[in-house]
This record gives C-alpha cells, structure tokens and sequence, in this order.
C-alpha cells in the first residue's frame, strides 16, 4: 500500500516528518485533564443553584442522572469508535471517518469557535471571582488583572509538556472534591438518612416546570468530558486510555454533581430549595458551608472555586489548542499551527495563537465596559456550549454509520445506543437554543444571534472542503485520516506530522501532507 506526498504549488513538497507529541499520558492523567474542565466547584457553585431557582428545583439531582444518562448513551459509541481510530482530531476526526471530509472540516471549525468561546467565557468567570475574593480578603484587584494573569499562566503550561498540566489539574481538583466532600458529609452527620430525601426523585417532582432548563444547566456542566480523544496521540496505550478515561469521566461528573445537589436538597429542604436558591444564587453554597463547616472552611471553599475556574481554563484551553494543532496539520488552518515544540513535545504555536485570541476576546469586553461574568462570561459559554451539543450529536450519526457493514458492529454500541444519545443531544440543543437569553441574562437581539456563529463555522468549513477539493485534491484526499490503533501501537511515537505509512495504514487514499510553511 503506497502513498502520494503532494506537491504544493509553489513546486515544493511538504516535510515528510517532524518532532513528534510525545506519548507521556496514562489514562489516570487524561481523567484529570477531562474532569477538570467540567469544574467540579465552580459547577456545583454557579450552575446548580441556577438550576434549582429557574429550572426544577428539588428535581435538580435527577436531571444530572438523566443528563448522565444521555451522555453516557453517547460514549458507548464514541468508545467503540476510539478503539478503531487514533488521532488528535477529536470531533473533526470522528465525523470525517462516519460522514466524510466536508463534514469533517465543518466540524472542526465549529468545534475551534466553541472551544475557544468556552475558553474565554471561564476566563472571564475567573476574573471576576478572583476579583471578589481578593477583595474580600483586603486585595483589591480588577479582573482584567487576575484574567490576563490566569491567561498568561495557561499560555506557560500550553508550551510545555502536556504531563505538567495534568499534574496541576490533579492537585486542583482533589482539593476542590475533597472539601465539596466534606461538606456532604457534615450534612449527612447532621441529617442522617434525610440527607438524600426521595421526593427528588419522584416522578413529579423531576417533571415539574423547568425540567428543560434545568437540564439545560446540568449538560453545561458536561462540556469538555469528549475530549478524552483529543489525547489518543499522546497516550501510552490509545485502545484502553480514550474508552476508560471517556466513560470514567462521564460517571465521576454525574455522580459527583447528583450527589451534592441531593445533599443541598437534603439541607434546605425539598419543599424550600427552589426559592432559597432564587434568593442566594451563588451564595447557596457558601451559606452552607458557614453552617455545616464553619466560616474557615468557606474561606477555604471561595480560594478554590478561582482555581477550579482556572482547571476548567486549562483543561479547556489543552483541548482546544489540539483542535488547531490538527487543522494545521491537516492544511484546513496555517500549517505552522501544526509545529511541535522539539523539547517539550507539545503544540506549542497552537498554544499560544490560542492564548492570544482568548486574550484578544477577554480584551474587546474589558474595553467595552461589559460585565466579566454576566456579560463575557454567560455569553461565550452559552456559544461554546451550544456549539459542542452540536457536535456530539453529529459524532452520534457518525459512529453507527462508521460501523455499517463492519463485522465490530454491534446492536447496543453502534446502533441504540448512538440513536438513543441523538434524541437525547437534538433536545438538548433544541432546549439551549430556546433558552439561549435566559442562559445569557441578556434581551440583547445582537447577544441572542450569537449561536448563529456555529452555523457560519460549519458553513465556512463545508467552503474550506470543497475549495481543497477543486484546488489541492491531493490534500483534500488526505483530510481526517488517521492511524489505526494497531499503527499507533507498534510506534514509539506518534509524528506530530502524521508518516506515510500512518496515513496508508488508515486509508489506501492517504497522504502525508504536514509541513512546517505555511
């Protein structure tokens, strides 16, 4: 089987290799990496009183199951597809393999603008609960300060060896699991059995006005907990890591987040959390805490809701740098996007063009004068959500139509288990869609056009296909291929630049076609 490396037109051909990203992640380091952008603190303090005042209060724990439940629907079929596909690609690799190329590209321009909205929305967050923290302990500091610096200190860890920042991510977030902990376990000691009260989940209790947007908040919580993918190239052993980590991480953030609203249920009561949680908002779990722990312990609680906000910008932030990294080896993007740093292995250049935009984004609020977190924040959020429900729903298309007429087909993995997820993530969307300026808290026309952006990015993406079709067919031929898990297994590295032989491995068609111009 032989491959075709294309000639650009200037006459020159593209490398044939370059530094590779270096295989240094065990499955336990992509968890952290995965979990930690779904900010256990930061969810359980923002999202969750929202979802008890607006959506359907006490029901709250039941539509995390049900979100959970959904999620986990999805990664039946996205594990299995892992096991026969290998690539930094994530959804722009999962779509291409089940609906081709002009999907593919769609894809993963849409996933680089909700990525990167999702980046700049936790960084805005960040600032502005840096901001209130500092200054309720003496240290009064705008959030545009804390904001760059959080940036700046990603962009440092972007550069270096991904192995780093999952370390970091580890010690954040067992800090920050460890006191929601303790606090469901103080209210457990003071309420006994009452603290996981039935009536959150009855019948019609779930299915009180709101379910809708409060599943609305719950699949927030979620986002990023895909990106187990993003990491097959780096991973040790790619075949057992991206499965195991993709269906741990969606059973740690379900069980996590069911069991501390239903503890917050058991603390306020059933009949009495929709309206505290009206009044207290963020304040919910703070009150909390100065009951069941004390006040050095919400002390404790505030310090590390800024550093979950700044896991989630981190994990985010390696994710959506892989997106670029991909789409400039692929030529969808500039092909210096695609450089690996030679000592640290790492996407370097697509790091930091990464951390320039989010700069970028982050400043043109802060000269506008527009809120950090109702503004900025809700905003770019509510656009990077909706762009990645999208997505997952068309990886749910794509897996059982990657599977049609394969002898791994299976009735549950490849067939229901997809379509169930597809119902479910179609609601979803419909739901965010609907909801978008309750989730924005704003009546600003020009904000709530904003998920228009998506469809401009998949548009866009669909052009950028067919213009490398007529243009450079010999790239085009070579978009979303990848290695198998059999190539990547018997490599001591993955190429950065995919090798021939990668390529041919995955399709007959493939070409090696990375090269560090642009």
């Amino acid at each position: 089987m032989t491959s075709t490396i294309p000639v650009r037109r200037d006459g020159r051909a593209p490398a044939a290799s370059a530094p590779a990203l270096r295989r240094t992640l065990t499955t336990p380091r992509i968890v952290f990496l995965v979990v930690a952008a779904a900010a256990p603190m930061s969810g359980v303090v923002g999202s969750v009183p929202l979802a008890y005042a607006i959506g359907n209060g006490a029901g709250v724990p039941a539509t995390f199951a049900l979100a959970g439940l959904v999620l986990l629907c999805f990664s039946v079929g996205y594990a299995a597809m892992s096991r026969h596909v290998v690539g930094a690609g994530g959804f722009y690799t999962y779509v291409g393999q089940g609906l081709g190329r002009p999907p593919a590209v769609a894809a993963g321009l849409t996933a680089v603008l909700a990525y990167t909205a999702a980046v700049a929305g936790v960084a805005g967050a960040f600032g502005y609960f840096a901001e209130l923290v500092s200054a309720a302990h003496g240290l009064p500091v705008p959030w545009p300060v804390w904001t760059g610096g959080a940036l700046a200190l990603t962009a440092v860890m972007g550069y270096r060896r991904i192995d780093l920042s999952a370390r970091l991510l580890a010690v954040l977030m067992v800090a920050e699991v460890a006191v929601l902990g303790l606090l469901a376990l103080a209210i457990g000691v003071r309420h006994g059995t009452d603290t996981l009260p039935v009536a959150a989940f009855r019948p019609e209790t779930v299915l009180a006005p709101g379910l809708g947007v409060a599943l609305m908040f719950a699949l927030i919580s979620y986002v990023g907990f895909e990106a187990a993918a993003l990491y097959g190239e780096e991973s040790r052993d790619p075949k057992r890591s991206v499965p195991v980590a993709t269906y741990a991480s969606v059973v740690l953030i379900t069980v996590f987040f069911a069991l501390m609203s239903w503890a917050a249920v058991g603390a306020v009561g059933a009949d009495r959390v929709a309206e505290t949680a009206g009044r207290e908002l963020g304040d919910l779990f703070f009150h909390l805490s100065d009951d069941y722990l004390g006040t050095f312990a919400t002390g404790v609680m505030q310090v590390l809701l800024c550093t979950s906000l700044f896991g989630a910008l981190l994990g985010l932030h390696t994710a959506a740098n892989r997106y670029l990294f991909v789409l400039g080896r692929e030529r969808v993007l500039p092909g210096s996007l695609a450089r690996v740093h030679p000592r640290h292995g790492s996407p370097h250049r697509a790091s930091a063009v990464l951390s320039v935009a989010t700069a970028a984004v982050c400043g043109v609020f802060a000269l506008a004068g527009a809120h950090p977190y109702t503004n900025l924040a809700t905003t770019m959020l509510a656009l990077g959500t909706v762009g990645i429900v999208a997505l997952q729903a068309a990886v749910a298309v794509a897996v059982p139509v990657f599977f049609r007429g394969r002898p791994e087909a299976h009735w549950w993995r490849t067939r229901l288990a997809p379509v169930l997820a597809l119902a479910g993530l179609v609601g979803a969307l419909w739901l965010l869609l609907d909801n978008f300026a309750l989730v924005t808290g704003s009546a600003s026309p020009w904000v709530n056009r904003i998920p228009w952006l998506v469809a401009g990015a998949a548009l866009g993406g669909l052009g950028r296909a067919l213009w490398l079709r007529s243009r450079s067919p010999e790239w085009y031929r070579a978009l979303a291929t990848v290695a198998t898990t059999a190539t990547v297994a018997a490599t001591p590295t993955v190429a950065a630049t995919p090798t021939v032989a990668a390529h041919a491995a995955a399709a007959p068609h493939a070409t090696a076609h990375v090269t560090d111009e642009d």
